[in-house]
Order: C-alpha cells, then sequence, then structure tokens
C-alpha cells in the first residue's frame, strides 16, 4: 500500500534534482565512445587512476543499503548498529587491503568468480557465479525498493511507477558507458553523499539537545522496553546477553557473526567491491510514524533518514540532502548490476554457453545481461517490502551467499591442501546449511515464510539480525568442515600450479620503496588502533 505523501518541495529543490539526474545520463553519454571492447565494459580497461576506484569503492558502500539501511538499524538497534564498521567492516578491509587483493590483481582474474576456477577448478567456480549472480540480482532489488518508496514518500508516485523510472535511469547509464560510466557516477555520487549528510548529524543533534540530550531521550526509550537504561548508547556493555540488547544476540553471535564470517565474507569475496580494485591501473524525527490512506501509523525503520531530512533541512538544503539520498541509490544500483552483467558473461555464458566468440559478441551480450539483470531486480525489489528494514534483508543474503565463501577462500588461500572437490562440496553444504539453519528459525513476531520457519520452528530469536548471525555461522562452520573432510580424502594439485594463488607459494611485494608512513601494513594498524578506540570510548 503506497505511503501518503508528506513532502511539498520547492522549485529550487526540484531543480537540484534535475541537475544530478542530467549529470549522470551525461557521464554515460560522453564516455559511450570509449566502450570498444568487452574489458573496456566490463573492467574499465583496467586504465583507472587510484583515486577514481578508491573513491568508487567507498562510495559502493555508500549506497542504499548502507545510507536507508544503517538509518534504519539505528533507529531499531541503537548505537549497536556501529558493530556494522567498527566490528563488521574496518578489520576486513585492512585484511582484503593488505593480503586479498595482491592475488585477485596479480592472477589478472576478471571476475572473482574466475579467481575460485584459477585456485580450484570449473565446478566451483560455476555454483559461485550463480550464487553470486543471485545475491547481486536481490541487492540491486533492495535498493531499487528503497527508491521507490522515497520517490512514493516525496512525489507521491505510485511505488510501481517509482520503481521503473530509478530502473530505466540506471540501465541507460550503464548500458553508454559501462562500469567506467558506473565508476565515474560513485565518484560524483561519493561527494554528493558527504555533503548531503554531514549537515544532518550536526541539526539532528541539535534537535534533540546534543549528545546529552539523546542519550537521556534513549535512556528513557530502552527502559520502556525492558532493556537496562544505557543499551541503545553503549555498544558492548549490554553484550554480555542476548536478552539485555536491542539485537538480540550475546558477544558471541556478534564477533563471530558479523565481525568475523559476515565482515570477511562481504568484503573479502564479494565481487562488487573487488571490481573497483580490479579497474585499477596499478595495483529523533526517526522515531516518528508516517500514516496510510486509513490513517494509521506505519511502523518503517527504512524511513529514518527520509524523515530527519524532511524535517530539519530548509528549502534548497532539502534538494542536496535529498539528491544525496537518490545517488546513495543510484550507487547501490549500478554497483551490482555492472558486477552481475560482468559475472553472467564471463563465468556463466562464455564459460559454459557460448565458447570462443568474438569479443564483440560478449559485449553485446554483457549489455543484453545489463537489461535482464535489471528486470530481475525489480522483481526482488517486491520481496524487500516484506522487510521493514532493508539491511535486516541484506546481511540474510550474504550469510547464504557470502558466510560459505568466505570459508571456501580462506581455505584455498592459506591451504594449500584443500582440493577442487572438497571446495565445491564445503560451499554447496554451507549454502545448504544456511538455508536448513533459516528454515529452522523464525525472528520473534514473524510468521512462517521468508523470514524462516518454512522447515518448522524449532527455535525463535529475539530478532532479524540475531538469526541472520548464527545462519551465517552455521553457513561458514559447515563449509569448512565439509571442505576439510572432502580435501583430505581427494588428490591435491600440484605446489607448481598454485605459485601466485597460496599465500605460501606466493612472493610477497616489497614496499621498502615508500616512506614508513606510506607503507599499506603502518597505514592498516593506524586505523585499526583508531577503531579500537572508538570501541572503548562507546563500551
Amino acid at each position: 500500500m503506497d505511503l501518503v505523501r508528506i513532502a511539498h518541495l520547492a522549485p529550487i529543490d526540484y531543480a537540484v534534482m534535475a541537475v544530478y539526474f542530467a549529470a549522470v545520463l551525461a557521464v554515460g553519454w560522453l564516455l559511450r565512445r570509449l566502450m570498444r571492447t568487452s574489458t573496456d565494459f566490463f573492467l574499465s580497461g583496467r586504465s583507472l587512476p587510484p583515486w577514481v576506484t578508491g573513491l568508487a569503492f567507498i562510495s559502493a558502500n555508500l549506497g542504499a543499503q548502507e545510507v536507508l539501511g544503517m538509518g534504519a538499524s539505528g533507529a531499531k538497534y541503537g548505537i549497536a548498529t556501529s558493530h556494522f564498521y567498527w566490528v563488521g567492516a574496518i578489520p576486513a578491509m585492512v585484511f582484503v587491503g593488505l593480503f586479498m587483493m595482491p592475488f585477485y590483481y596479480g592472477s589478472r582474474a576478471r571476475s572473482v568468480p574466475e579467481y575460485l576456477k584459477l585456485r580450484f577448478d570449473e565446478k566451483t567456480r560455476t555454483l559461485n557465479a550463480v550464487s553470486f549472480a543471485v545475491m547481486t540480482v536481490f541487492s540491486s532489488g533492495i535498493s531499487m525498493y528503497a527508491l521507490g518508496k522515497l520517490l512514493n514518500l516525496l512525489l507521491g508516485w505510485s511505488f510501481d511507477a517509482s520503481i521503473i523510472v530509478s530502473a530505466l535511469i540506471v540501465l541507460a547509464y550503464i548500458l553508454l558507458g559501462g562500469l567506467t560510466s558506473a565508476i565515474y557516477n560513485e565518484v560524483l555520487q561519493f561527494f554528493l553523499i558527504v555533503f548531503g549528510f554531514l549537515p544532518l548529524v550536526w541539526l539532528g543533534l541539535a534537535a534533540v539537545g546534543g549528545w546529552h540530550g539523546l542519550t537521556t531521550q534513549l535512556a528513557m526509550l530502552s527502559s520502556a522496553r525492558g532493556f537496562p537504561a544505557d543499551a541503545y548508547t553503549h555498544a558492548w556493555r549490554t553484550m554480555g546477553s542476548a536478552a539485555q540488547n536491542p539485537v538480540g544476540v550475546e558477544w558471541f553471535g556478534l564477533v563471530m557473526g558479523l565481525g568475523f564470517v559476515l565482515s570477511f565474507g562481504y568484503w573479502c569475496t564479494d565481487f562488487l567491491v573487488v571490481q573497483r580494485a580490479m579497474a585499477a591501473e596499478s595495483m529523533t524525527a526517526a522515531g516518528l510514524p508516517l500514516l496510510d490512506g486509513s490513517g494509521h501509523a506505519v511502523l518503517d525503520y527504512d524511513l529514518a533518514t527520509p524523515m530527519l531530512l524532511l524535517r530539519l533541512f530548509p528549502t534548497g538544503m532539502l534538494g542536496l540532502g535529498l539528491t544525496a539520498l537518490l545517488a546513495s541509490f543510484m550507487s547501490g544500483m549500478a554497483g551490482n548490476v555492472t558486477a552481475f552483467n560482468t559475472v553472467w558473461t564471463y563465468d556463466i555464458y562464455q564459460a559454459h554457453i557460448r565458447k570462443g566468440a568474438s569479443d564483440a559478441h560478449y559485449l553485446w551480450m554483457g549489455r543484453a545481461a545489463t537489461v535482464a539483470g535489471i528486470a530481475l531486480a525489480i522483481a526482488a525489489a517486491y520481496v524487500a517490502s516484506a522487510f521493514n528494514n532493508i539491511m535486516d534483508l541484506l546481511q540474510l543474503v550474504f550469510a547464504f551467499v557470502n558466510a560459505p565463501l568466505f570459508a571456501t577462500f580462506s581455505l584455498g588461500m592459506f591451504w594449500r591442501r584443500s582440493t577442487g572437490h572438497g571446495a565445491f562440496t564445503g560451499l554447496l553444504s554451507g549454502t545448504l546449511g544456511a538455508a536448513i539453519h533459516h528454515g529452522l528459525t523464525l525472528p520473534a513476531g514473524a510468521g512462517v515464510g521468508i523470514k524462516g520457519g518454512y522447515l518448522g520452528v524449532i527455535h525463535t530469536y529475539p530478532s532479524e539480525l540475531a538469526q541472520t548471525f548464527w545462519t551465517a555461522i552455521t553457513a561458514w562452520t559447515t563449509c569448512t568442515v565439509i571442505t576439510i573432510i572432502v580435501s583430505l580424502m581427494t588428490q591435491p594439485r600440484p605446489d607448481e600450479e598454485l605459485r601466485g594463488l597460496v599465500y605460501a607459494l606466493t612472493p610477497r611485494p616489497r614496499d621498502s620503496e615508500y616512506n614508513f608512513w606510506k607503507r599499506p601494513a603502518t597505514l592498516g594498524v593506524i586505523v585499526l588502533i583508531m577503531t579500537l578506540m572508538l570501541n572503548f570510548v562507546f563500551f
């Protein structure tokens, strides 16, 4: 059911958004002449400067899931949402920069599934390619759903029309300029997102009386919901028991499920993230409910960030903030679609359906896959409507795909004894393990269906996130155990075939030519220390 329109934008707000859409399409139009080969279309010819790919790497993770989803999670779970970054992102980002990317880029693989082929075999690559394609469709659909909801709220458009318009805009600039267009638009979107949302932090805190006012109000809310007074404002203090915090998970489930399995699984193996690096040339208002057409309250955490914008930003600045929000959606959709068309064309179509075709044919197929990916994402957008927090759905998708994949990668990269048969069996078993755990459990208050329980309910979790964290742990553990058992029963590849693909058999690059403070390891340690300090401050 569509929500009642509550926003009334001034002409300057519309003008700011119109300029953004024109700029997005112009980038694709200007780059269309450079899309001569499939490598140009899928990997930007591996010619983009590091600062561009670096900003695109960040922007690809400032999409709708992050901007809208983190706001939703903050409203729903409190400061525990910070764990998505301080525990669930930064350590894994440091790890991928220091250990994983030398393997990816050095192997010259065009995609993450292709790296699996080099390390293991074709069947492992294909299994991952199929599961990853499904994941990108769902992820893009989540972004599309979020944008459709926003346009419905702001402009009064029907949800269906909003979905179609957003899909056509993304489709246009990817078809014209491929990954290069997506990356340069992500750079533009990065600056829009930063400057569009930075004032929101200051205005929001000022509106509730600063940090003291915020903690005071949240303490009352926490007590009213049966939690300790500091459950919404301290990141670790209430993690000793699942019943004492809004997330509904104890510290082990958080650290193992989010901090290790989901975090490393996403940052180290998700091709949407890695693709940006491969393109380089070298190595209070939130708590207010909306009303539906009958005047009834609609509790929807996804609207936390848009509601803050509408209530705190004046005319003109509102246009900038909403444009930043729209940019985050475009970034998320485009990132997933470009990853989908690459994996489909290289790892499924070229590998199994049409081998040995011309480069022009694969370029055509990449564009056709872009259209198909957008169409499938539209269908996935309607699945996302079953959740009142898109971050919950996104993490569930990652638990099915990235959690077992991380086990496969870590064993393949650091244990030379792992085999292709072991990797394939483990990856398949891990995904099935996730499905079984999810099918036998439900979050509190949910009905049997997309949120679980379809095999029978033997356990109920306090929240969707708690269920997802343990689904991820189950998937990773199953994949690890099965991969080890099967690998020990099958013949490993000779060491000479694994050089450059296994850590112990790969020469480490020397960074002695850089100043000490410019070395990746030094910068990584500094970032980890700063993150540890933040965890202590908000303990």
